[in-house]
Order: C-alpha cells, then sequence, then structure tokens
C-alpha cells in the first residue's frame, strides 16, 4: 500500500493487513495459560423459582448441549454435565429451542463462564482492562434456563460494523440505527463484529443504547475488538471475554440453529507495521472452532436451517488477495454444512454483497449492510449526522432476517431516512471531468436531469439495488416503450462516488467509491427527444420479490 504516514496507522487497521509469510510462520505462545486442564461439571437447570440459582424445586434439564468451545457434551436425565477445561477457555451452554437463558440489565445474554484462574495475565500489559481472576472452578458450574415459546417463524435484525470511535459516534449510532429499530417484533439481534473502533472503554455505554431495543442481542467480536496489544491471538479477546463472554459459541431458536463464530485469527503485536497501533490477522476458524462446530451439528437435523455468524466474509467482491478479507478454511466450514440448508452472514468489508458457495451454489453467503457505513464518513444531515453512505453506494443501516422454518429472506434497512430498494441516476461519459462537478452545484444535478438531447447517446441510467446480488433481475422501460432488461456491471456508484468528491473533508481518508456487485445500467434510447419522460425500474431481488421505482428525464433541445 505504499509508505504509511503514522497518522495513517488507523487506515491499515480498518482496510487489514495481509498476514506476511514471516508472519504466519511466528511459533504459537501458550495462550496465556498457567494452569493444568482441570474439568468443569455442573447442572443445567430449569430456573422455576426465576432466581437464577438453582433453589429446590428447580429440575435437571436432560439432553442439553454444554461445550468448553471445542467438545460438546449432552446433560445426563438428572442435568448434569462435566467438561475439560484450560486457562482461558470459555463453558457455554447451547441454549435449546423453547428455552431463554437470563439476560443483564442491558439485554446481554448470560450463558457462559470464562475460566481465569489467575486473571488476564500481567505481561503483556492490555491497553484495555481483561479478566478478573475466577479462582478455582466453582463446585457446580450451573446454567439456567427457563421456558419461552419460541414459534417457527420470526424475525432477527442484523447489525454489523456499528464501528463508533468516540461517543459523538456513538451518537450517531443510537440517532440512527437504534432508534430506527425501537418497536421491533424481532425476536433478537446479533452484531457480527467491529462492535467498537478499537477503542473498548465505550463497550458498556454502546450496551446500553443497544439494550433499549428490548430484545436479546447476541455479539461477536470484529478485528476492531481485539486487544491489539496481545502477543498472539490466545490474548487477543480478553476485553471481549470480560463483557461478552465466550467469543463463539451456539444458540437454538425455533427450529433454527445460529453458530456464532470468531474468524479474527490475530497474529499478535509482533506483527504490527512500523508506527501501526496493532498487528496483522486473516480469516481464519481454526482447528478448535471446527471441531466445536462439526461437535454442535452432529445431532442437528440435516433438514433444519443452520445460520453462521461471523465477522470476516467467507469471501468477497472486493477480492481474495488479501487474507485479512476473506477466510482461509472456509471449506472446510462449507464441507461441514454441505446438504444441510444454510447462510452465513458477516461484515467487515462495508459492502453490501450475496454469494451462492459450497456444490451447487447451495449455501448462501451474505455480506451485510455496516449500520457505520463509510465509516461515519460524508456530509451531515439536518441532524448533524454523517450520511455515512457506504463505499459501495448502499445508505448504511441494518438487514432483517425474516425466518420461517428452514427457508428465509432479507431485507435492507436504512439506518435514516427513507427505506428504498434502490436509487435511480443519470451518468453521462463526460461527467467524471473535474469541470463537470465543479460546475453542477448539486450531485441531483451532475447525475440527473435535464440532459441535452445530443447527450442522450452518452448517458447510462444507473441503478444500485441496495441489496441486489447475483440473482437479482433487473429491468427498465422508457417513456412507455416495452421494457428492456438491464445489466449488470461491476463498477462505482456514481452517485456515492461525487459524495464523496464533494465532501473531502468530512470523508475518512482511506474511503473511496469501490466497485459494487449491485449496479445495473441501460443506455437511453437513442430517439429520447426534447421534452419530459419517465423510466420506469422494475426489479425481482435475490428472494424473488418484486420492487419497482422511477425517475423523471427532462431532455432539452441544446
Amino acid at each position: 500500500m505504499g509508505e504509511q504516514a503514522p497518522h495513517a496507522t488507523r487506515r491499515e487497521a480498518v482496510i487489514g493487513l495481509g498476514a506476511s509469510a514471516a508472519a504466519l510462520s511466528l511459533p504459537a505462545r501458550a495462550q496465556g495459560r498457567t494452569e493444568p486442564p482441570a474439568t468443569a461439571s455442573g447442572v443445567v437447570f430449569e430456573d422455576l423459582s426465576g432466581t437464577g440459582r438453582r433453589q429446590a424445586g428447580d429440575p435437571g434439564l436432560p439432553g442439553i448441549m454444554v461445550s468448553n468451545g471445542r467438545d460438546v457434551v449432552r446433560t445426563d436425565a438428572e442435568g448434569r454435565y462435566a467438561l475439560p477445561v484450560e486457562d482461558g477457555d470459555a463453558v457455554f451452554v447451547v441454549k435449546p429451542s423453547g428455552f431463554r437463558v437470563p439476560l443483564d440489565a442491558d439485554n446481554l445474554p448470560r450463558f457462559s463462564y470464562v475460566y481465569r484462574p489467575h486473571g488476564t495475565p500481567a505481561e503483556p500489559r492490555l491497553r484495555f482492562r481483561g479478566l478478573t481472576p475466577t479462582g478455582p472452578l466453582p463446585a457446580s458450574l450451573d446454567f439456567p434456563l427457563r421456558r419461552a415459546a419460541e414459534p417457527a417463524a420470526f424475525d432477527v435484525l442484523l447489525f454489523t460494523d456499528p464501528q463508533p470511535e468516540t461517543t459523538t459516534e456513538l451518537g450517531y449510532v443510537r440517532d440512527t440505527a437504534v432508534t430506527r429499530a425501537l418497536g421491533t417484533q424481532a425476536a433478537f439481534g446479533l452484531t457480527t463484529g467491529d462492535i467498537m473502533f478499537d477503542d473498548l472503554a465505550l463497550y458498556p455505554r454502546y450496551n446500553r443504547l443497544i439494550g433499549r431495543i428490548g430484545i436479546p442481542w447476541w455479539n461477536i467480536g470484529g478485528n476492531h475488538d481485539l486487544n491489539f496489544e496481545a502477543p498472539d491471538n490466545g490474548l487477543s479477546r480478553e476485553t471481549y471475554k470480560r463483557v461478552y463472554g465466550a467469543p463463539h459459541y451456539a444458540f437454538m431458536h425455533g427450529d433454527v440453529l445460529f453458530l456464532m463464530l470468531d474468524n479474527v485469527n490475530y497474529l499478535g503485536a509482533a506483527t504490527a507495521p512500523p508506527a501501526a497501533r496493532g498487528g496483522r490477522y486473516e480469516g481464519r476458524f481454526g482447528e478448535r472452532q471446527l471441531a466445536f462446530v462439526e461437535n454442535v451439528l452432529r445431532d442437528w437435523p440435516r433438514e433444519r436451517l443452520v445460520v453462521a455468524a461471523m465477522h470476516i466474509p467467507l469471501v468477497t467482491d472486493l477480492g481474495s488477495e488479501n487474507p485479512a478479507n476473506v477466510t482461509a478454511d472456509r471449506d472446510r466450514l462449507l464441507a461441514l454444512l454441505e446438504g444441510r440448508p444454510s447462510l452465513s452472514v458477516a461484515g467487515h468489508t462495508h459492502t453490501t454483497e450475496h454469494h451462492y458457495l459450497g456444490r451447487d451454489g447451495e449455501h448462501h453467503h451474505h455480506v451485510l449492510t455496516a449500520v457505520s457505513g463509510s465509516w461515519w464518513s460524508g456530509p451531515y444531515d439536518r441532524s448533524g449526522i454523517a450520511c455515512a453512505d457506504s463505499r459501495d453506494g448502499t445508505p448504511n443501516g441494518y438487514h432483517v432476517l425474516s425466518i420461517a422454518g428452514a427457508r428465509y429472506t432479507t431485507r435492507h434497512v436504512a439506518a435514516s431516512g427513507p427505506d428504498r430498494a434502490m436509487r435511480i441516476c443519470l451518468d453521462s461519459q463526460f461527467h467524471a471531468r473535474d469541470a463537470e462537478v465543479a460546475r453542477a452545484h448539486t450531485v441531483a444535478e451532475l447525475l440527473g436531469s435535464p440532459i441535452a438531447a445530443d447527450a442522450v447517446a452518452s448517458t447510462d441510467l444507473v441503478v444500485n439495488v441496495f441489496d441486489g446480488g447475483p440473482r437479482t433481475r433487473v429491468g427498465v422501460r422508457f417513456a412507455g416503450r416495452d421494457p428492456v432488461p438491464m445489466e449488470r456491471v461491476r463498477r462505482p456508484d456514481p452517485f456515492v462516488a461525487q459524495v464523496y468528491a464533494r465532501n473531502a473533508e468530512t470523508r475518512r481518508p482511506w474511503v473511496k467509491a469501490e466497485p459494487s456487485s449491485h449496479i445495473w445500467v441501460a443506455r437511453l434510447p437513442a430517439g429520447l427527444g426534447p421534452g419530459t419522460h419517465r423510466a420506469d425500474v422494475f426489479v425481482v431481488d435475490e428472494y424473488g420479490r418484486d420492487a419497482s421505482d422511477a425517475l423523471i428525464i427532462e431532455v432539452t433541445s441544446a
């Protein structure tokens, strides 16, 4: 990426740094472990008393899965289990369908116990506080569950990359996505990483804000949720574990299994480039998590849906040459999911993408729109909040996953402003010239009409279908003529390119318009003469749903 000035180190952390061969060959550390292996044992019980602690009359629950992050066991007839654990492991219950786990005051699920007998090691010194000493394992490490109705049809809110860097940007999260989600009927929400933008001290306020949505909220960590001072991956989630618990886990809801996976493999502080704040990382699940997935899936019915959530995509339209932007061992996860109805969701790239992977494209991988969009870049709206259009042109926001048995759909929700399925604009081959940018007073004027009749033949109608993908079909009808199909092309959205060009002072230095995977183009008809015309755009999306919108085109004689 060329020489980086000291102030540009955050850009390196945001875009992701590929792991060099030297970094990948670094010897493994001892993961901060100081204690010999131990055995955790206890009871998973039905919390009839509602106290969270087992009382007389609270029965043990048989057949419930409990894990140490690799091994998975089921409770016996009396609800008892036993598992080997090592210093730093998290022991957790896999929430079964028809039950709920305890929630704290901020609606965070409390389902795990992190075993750190002496606390986070004092060296290296971490900038953000890790785990306090837990002491020896409890004589009985128990997990309470309470019965709850879980219909087969339900909604889930999918957030990724809220990524506030400052208290001001926490306010942006509050006043956009959180406010937009108030009153939701979704069963729960989840965030697929980059909860923070490096400052992990902001977790408490963030959790209070998300908690006010009023539904359980599950989380996994991203690359900006790491302890960058850690020498290796083993100590990189100490703050995350203190706040949220197990860094990877699973739970069931209705007829669906959710796998919450951590595929940010931190290669350690020693891999940091000169002047960079943190070391390199790569996308990788690793042997331990893949064994966990295999063990959880062993008894999961093959006809039931599996949803896997992670931070780094399995693949991305931005390219696979950077190991920090894709998952190296994705094929092993796909092999475990083969033959099952499955969906995986990720974030990280601040783009919106659909991919169909595995045998015959049976696995759907959805890269989600970032809540922070362009890392809270762009002009400010009337409320003083950054518009934050994503670098592929999608308005910042989140998705709603709607599930009915083994079938599902997703839909994009703008964090603020109107909810629209697409943006339509005009793009002349001349509009890329700096002089054109300077003469136009607004982006709408530059990328809209009126246009001169002699420019019609060099002007494209450009449609960004925000949640579109390779199975989306788009057509247009100009001025009452017969509909014609539009061509899917990989190119930057001209609208967001102009927004960034005109607002450099409010744009993060690394942010630029990237080629989008959901742009459709059609040339204006040569016979579109002077007058006022209408272009009607018709979309059939990835799930076969119809959407439409229109643009008024004015053509002048000169």
